[in-house]
Formats: structure tokens, C-alpha cells, sequence
């Protein structure tokens, strides 16, 4: 059997924006969603494994991203903006159906796209965040509650802020939050709570030597991305909670039934916030389709490339016992 071919870029209209997909291989569509701060190519280790297996892979840079338009106003960032980017993505490509993968930021983008479309969505993966279903509180309204005011998505909310922080020096941004938010960083919590008057990259080392699962050419070609662009579409997506769960409010507590899997590392810092374990305790209620949910010890947050081959393991077995 030969491999498959090479990844294309493709530049398609997706509904109002034009959206850069990676695409790769022949066969059922499965669709690839990045998170902050990345792009498709974090996902090119599981594009050549599940091409190579028979499918079709298509990874876009998501709105606000790379190649994809980036609307300036967060308000056309909420999930029913990503759910229909990932909608319509499918339709452009052809396909009638899709399995959805998501990591950090597109695990909820992921997850939702399932819970709104099941019709076009047959099963779904999301690995870092696990799925919570629409709740009457927003996250940021609930830690206002709690008296907490320095947790970094609030520290995302006004705009300009962060992008000074990040944008100053991208390559050191990128190279600190890659390292601190691994399993191979000094353990300490990233994307967490700031010291008052500190961003985010107080909470990050940078690296003398880079860990031997990020490729400096992938680093560079992410690198350069952002200095093209900026970091506002990005950010705009943490600008849009308040929106989304106002727009969500019908689906509140609904359960994703289609087959799903869950890939978490135990060195997350999402999995260490204090109600993540209890979400993925509770993820054989929410998911009923669930297959499984691994939590791979020592991993950090960028599982696809941290442990790139356990993950494309795990997911070719969950794709298999699909279509076995």
C-alpha cells in the first residue's frame, strides 16, 4: 500500500470568511480543529497516520488564525460561529458526514459542533478539555462570583492587553507557552491564576534547549504565522464566552449521544483546575456514546504532538470500531 499523498492547502469560501484547510488522503471525512495558540500544523502527525489508514483529513486554521480570516469583532467568534465554520467546511468538501476532533479551544468547538449537528457530525474526539454541556452561568460569571479577578481568561478579556504581552516577542511567546504547558515544563500552573498586574508569560520559563517533540521547523513556520497576523483572532475566542453561553442557552445540560473519546494528560493545566476532574468523571453521563476517556500520565497540554503516536494510536482504534 503506498502513503498517502502530501498535505494540500486549500483557501475555500466557508460561509462569510475564507478559511486556509490543510487536506490529506482519500476516504470518510475527519476533521481536525486547533486550539490557542496554533495552527493545522499541530495536527500533521494525526493527519498522515488516519490518511494513511483510509480517510480523508482536513485541519483548517480556525477563524482567527493563520491563513483564515480574522474578523476583528469577537462577537462573530461564539461556538454557533465555529459550529458553522465546521458545518459548512464539511458541506464545501463534499462530504455528507464527518467525525470531529478538537484540542484546547477546538474540543469546544469540537463538542458543540456534535451536540448542534448530529446529523453531520458522527462521532466526536476531544482531547484536553472535555466536554461540559451548556450550563446558566457563563465561566466568567462564575469566578466573578467565587471573588476571583486575575484568572487569565479575564486577563484575555480587554482588548489590546494581551496582544502587547504576546505579540512583543513572538518567537520567545510561543517557545515559553509550548515548554510550560508540556509535561516536560517545571510543573507550575500556566493557564491559571496571574499575580495582580502580571500577564500570562510571568507564568512561563523559556526554554535553553526545546523539547526533543517540537520540531523547530513547525515552531518557526507557527512563529512566523503569528507575527503575520497578530494574536486578536485568537484571543477574540475567550472575548466570546459571555456570548456563546447566552446563544447556547437552549441546549442547556443536553448530552452529546454519538459515539465520542476523550484524550486528556495528566500534566494538563487544564485538568488540574479545581472542577475538571469532576467533568471527567462525569463524562459517562454527558457522553453516552463515550468509547473512553485516557488520561496519558506525564503528558502535558499539547498531547498531539507530546505523545503524537499515542494519540494517533487511539484515535485510529476509536475510528476502527467505527467503521470495523
Amino acid at each position: 500500500m503506498s502513503g498517502p499523498r502530501e498535505v494540500q492547502l486549500e483557501t475555500l469560501q466557508i460561509g462569510a470568511i475564507r478559511m486556509r484547510v490543510a487536506l490529506q488522503g482519500d476516504g470518510p471525512l475527519v476533521v481536525f480543529c486547533h486550539g490557542f495558540p496554533e495552527s493545522w500544523v499541530s495536527w500533521r502527525a494525526q493527519m498522515a497516520a488516519v490518511a494513511d489508514a483510509g480517510y480523508r483529513t482536513a485541519a483548517p486554521d480556525m477563524r482567527g488564525y493563520g491563513g483564515t480570516d480574522a474578523p476583528p469583532d469577537p462577537a462573530q467568534y461564539t461556538m454557533l460561529h465555529h459550529a458553522g465554520d465546521m458545518v459548512e467546511l464539511v458541506r464545501v468538501l463534499g462530504a455528507g458526514s464527518a467525525v470531529i476532533v478538537g484540542h484546547d479551544w477546538g474540543a469546544p468547538a469540537a463538542w458543540h459542533s456534535a451536540l448542534l449537528r448530529p446529523d453531520v457530525f458522527r462521532a466526536v474526539v476531544g482531547l484536553s478539555v472535555p466536554y461540559v454541556p451548556p450550563a446558566k452561568t457563563d465561566l466568567l460569571a462564575a469566578l466573578e462570583r467565587q471573588g476571583v479577578t486575575t484568572f487569565y481568561m479575564q486577563y484575555f478579556q480587554q482588548e489590546g492587553v494581551a496582544e502587547a504581552e504576546l505579540q512583543a516577542d513572538v518567537a520567545a511567546t510561543m517557545r515559553r507557552f509550548m515548554f510550560s504547558m508540556s509535561g516536560n515544563g517545571p510543573g507550575s500552573i500556566v493557564a491559571g491564576i496571574l499575580k495582580p498586574g502580571a500577564g500570562i508569560l510571568d507564568n512561563t520559563v523559556d526554554p535553553e534547549v526545546l523539547p526533543a517533540w517540537l520540531l523547530q521547523d513547525d515552531l518557526d513556520y507557527v512563529v512566523e504565522e503569528f507575527q503575520r497576523t497578530g494574536f486578536r483572532g485568537g484571543l477574540n475566542w475567550y472575548r466570546a464566552i459571555r456570548r456563546s453561553a447566552e446563544l447556547l442557552a437552549p441546549w442547556h445540560g443536553c448530552p452529546i449521544r454519538q459515539p465520542s473519546l476523550f484524550i486528556g494528560g495528566s500534566r494538563d493545566d487544564v485538568l488540574r483546575l479545581p472542577s475538571m476532574q469532576q467533568h471527567v468523571a462525569a463524562l459517562p453521563q454527558v457522553l453516552p456514546g463515550l468509547r473512553g476517556a485516557h488520561v496519558l500520565e506525564g503528558a502535558g497540554h499539547w498531547l498531539q504532538r507530546e505523545r503524537a503516536h499515542e494519540v494517533s494510536r487511539l484515535l485510529l482504534s476509536f475510528l476502527n470500531e467505527l467503521d470495523g
